[in-house]
């Protein structure tokens, strides 16, 4: 084998599985019982019936505030003195959820609320007894405010709890919003249309934003929606809201709007035309290729709550590279889904709670217009249907993937369809068939539970996921089945939480149309952990601790695969978002066979124990200048590593960021030595709040390649976007020596939604 490093291409790169070959045997029993629950679901869908968010009784009444309809348009410019705000219904009754859980808010806020037949009007008044110490450094549109002041509001339009879209403002107007996928797990990469503004003065800062209701699903039978919002002060850390939890924010913390009526999305139809022209060089071999791609989306929302997507010649050339990651292990990587196609209603989609690099996703959008070697596949054609219709939450894609040289065209589909039970958890079934890398038939399909209770105490929540799956692969039979269980008690605040799960997955076991590194195995793991907030200390904010362990074992032999023991002894955490850490780590291999870790460097198989000890150190990014440091010592398989990563982040304004990393390991083995270098610099200029220049830079020894992404973009309204983007791929002898060219790519790309 070789390192495992994952290089920029001039495209997102997949996650390839380990073994070259997918395999199964899907009983038909179980997929024709499949099959009916999803036909049955289907047919229960035309029974349409409302969601309402079941509260244990004993728990304290959700908030609930009445909202006024208007008939005026104010203008969104950050500037609150259009005529419906002084009849919108105000929120004054908020309260800190971070530090202090119910505490007092150290500044005065307003909030107003108010709807027309086609948007949702959201203001804010934020008083600040010193506008001097204003957080506003982010000006890029979706770029991450995590070190500014802000407002954020969720909408669950549902009302169930489970999901919900959220919404973030800062002080220059920006925006950024993301879609819950569960309430645990918010996916930023979802984008929608919606217009914000903000605007700074003596008295502090003030917002507006307009939501259109034909950029969210909703229910139209209730007039009840879960919503709250909330306040960030940058400075201190502070984070204050109108309902929260045990010091969280999420769709199960929200209290209710009322008196939503007759809304409407107008014809419901979106129409986004783009075009792409690029120019590509492969310098080794001497040719040249170039291109003019027009593309077409359409949305139509059938209902309010359902919303069908047509997709046709799809071009994902001005979507981001993935940063390059370090892989010693045997098991393949994982990389987030960025195109937007895919992460329209993404929730829909998830499974047994089931979600980032975690063994056994059954449906995993990556895997679908990339080749195995991480190369774009034409996608010809796409159709999804997704939304909610009473108490189901209901999905369907089907995509036409392209020709390459060595497969024919593939027709490739995703089936799902989850019911509301109880107060927050769903029981549901997904299908899937096709395999987008190769002609042999797959089809998987499974079913899965999802219990959650936000109420469980006053200071815990209470999850937990279940789920079986099964495949069928031509040409293969046996053990193809994957199961799993596990249980979460968690807390937000001062308190003790853990969870335990176990986990099975057979020998035989493809997900083509998903994610698995691991086959052939079951996994046995459980946590803990423990907070505690510091009162009234001038610095200290908490406390932690966490342990965990992991023990994979293979099927067949019952021999030891892995086993993983960490305990992140503490971790100190300050007002400002400082951190220090102490962890220690124990590890056990069972190699079944040689692993060449390196090129040359083989380890033998047999069974293998080794400790690491390591310190880390962050600075805030509320500060102008953030490093980091992480090192750690210690054993590594029969040899030693010592590791140093790193970092640094420099933003003296809104307009320049400059972030830097090097990740070092310095490895030892008696099968040979070898060193890891990886180097990340991103280059980020804000000319506006419209036009900005991303420059991503990336080095690692083990390809000795230097890989360049430079984006620029002009988003003069959401919904419409410029690119230019330059993609350069280089060799390089030696850390950025030595250099000559590999590849090189220029496009251009131009998008525009048009609203009916």
């Amino acid at each position: 084998m070789r390192i495992g490093f994952t290089r920029s291409t001039l495209y997102p790169r997949p996650v390839v599985f380990s073994s070259s070959q997918f395999s199964s045997g899907l009983k038909s029993r179980f997929l024709s019982t499949i099959c009916l629950c999803m036909l049955s679901s289907t047919a229960i869908l035309a029974q349409p019936s409302a969601i309402v968010l079941e509260q244990d009784p004993d728990a304290p009444a959700r908030k609930r505030i009445e909202i006024v309809r208007t008939d005026k348009v104010p203008q969104i410019d950050g500037v609150l003195d259009d005529e419906i705000w002084r009849t919108a219904t105000v929120i004054t009754d908020v309260q800190q959820y971070q530090p202090v859980d119910q505490g007092e808010p150290s500044e005065r806020s307003e909030f107003y609320l108010t709807y027309s037949d086609r948007f949702l009007y959201v203001g804010a008044r934020l008083y600040d007894s010193d506008p001097s110490g204003i957080s506003a450094r982010q000006l890029i549109q979706n770029g991450t405010m995590q070190f500014d002041d802000a407002i954020e509001f969720i909408i669950d339009t549902f009302n169930n709890g489970r999901t919900g879209y959220h919404f973030q403002i800062n002080p220059r107007g920006i925006r950024q919003d993301g879609m819950f996928e569960n309430p645990n797990f918010l996916n930023r990469d979802w984008s929608g249309i919606w217009q914000a503004d903000s605007r700074m003065d003596d008295q502090g800062w003030t917002a507006e934003a307009a939501i259109p209701f034909n950029t969210v699903n909703f229910d139209p039978t209730t007039e009840e929606w879960g919503f709250t919002i909330a306040r960030t002060i940058a400075r201190r850390q502070e984070e204050i809201a109108w309902s929260s939890f045990n010091r969280n924010l999420n769709p199960t913390t929200t209290g209710l709007i009322t008196g939503i009526r007759d809304i409407r999305q107008g014809v419901g139809l979106d129409i986004v035309p783009s075009i792409a022209m690029a120019t590509a060089k492969d310098y080794t071999k001497g040719t040249s290729t170039e291109r003019v791609d027009p593309s077409l989306n359409v949305f139509y929302k059938i209902t309010p709550n359902l919303t069908s997507v047509l997709t046709l010649n799809t071009d994902f050339s001005a979507t981001e590279v993935d940063n390059r990651q370090v892989n010693l292990s045997r098991f393949s990587l994982f990389f987030p889904e960025k195109r937007d196609f895919f992460l329209q209603d993404v929730d829909i989609f998830s499974f047994g709670g089931r979600s980032g690099g975690q063994n056994g996703i059954p449906f995993y959008s990556r895997r679908v217009g990339l080749s195995r070697t991480g190369q774009p596949v034409d996608i010809d054609a796409g159709l999804k249907l997704t939304g909610r219709v009473g108490q189901w939450n209901v999905g369907a894609m089907a995509v036409q993937q392209g020709e390459t040289g060595l497969l024919d065209a593939q027709q490739l589909f995703v089936g799902r369809a989850a019911l509301n039970v109880l107060g927050e958890s769903s029981v549901g079934a997904i299908f899937t068939s096709g395999d987008p890398t190769s002609a042999i038939a797959n089809t998987l399909a499974g079913v899965d539970f999802r219990y959650q209770n936000t109420r469980f105490s006053d200071r815990y929540t209470l999850t937990g996921n279940t789920f079986y799956q099964q495949t069928d692969t031509e040409g293969l039979a046996g053990d193809d089945k994957a199961y799993g269980v596990k249980a979460d008690l968690d807390t937000q605040g001062t308190g003790v939480g853990g969870s335990i799960g176990y986990e099975y997955f057979g020998e035989h076991y493809r997900p083509a149309l998903g994610f698995a590194n691991r086959v052939g195995i079951d996994n046995f793991s459980v946590d803990t952990s423990a907070r505690y907030f510091v009162p009234d200390h001038p610095w200290l904010r908490t406390l932690n601790t966490f342990a965990g362990y992991e023990y994979t074992r293979r099927l067949d032999s019952k021999e030891l695969q892995s086993e993983s023991l960490f305990w992140n002894v503490i971790n100190i955490n300050t007002h400002r978002g400082d951190q220090v850490g102490l962890n220690l780590s124990r590890d056990r291999e069972g190699l079944d066979e040689p692993f060449e870790i390196s090129p040359g460097v083989i380890i033998p198989a047999g069974k293998y124990s080794f400790v690491d000890a390591g310190v880390q150190f962050r600075v805030s990014n509320q500060r102008l200048f953030a490093p980091s440091l992480r090192l750690s010592k210690g054993e590594f398989y029969d040899g030693d590593r010592n590791r140093a990563t790193v970092g640094a982040e420099w933003r003296p304004d809104e307009h320049f960021f400059l972030n830097m990393n090097y990740d070092y390991q310095d490895i030892k083995l008696p099968e040979g030595d070898f060193k890891v270098k990886l180097i990340s610099t991103n280059i980020v200029y804000a000319f506006n709040s419209r036009w900005s220049w991303i420059n991503l830079i990336q080095y690692d020894n083990a390809s000795s390649s230097v890989g360049i992404n430079s984006r620029a973009r002009w988003n003069p309204q959401a919904g419409e976007d410029f690119y230019f983007v330059i993609n350069y791929g280089f060799d390089s002898e030696g850390v950025f020596s030595q250099i000559s060219r590999e590849k090189a790519e220029i496009a251009i790309k131009y998008t525009k939604t048009f609203r009916y």
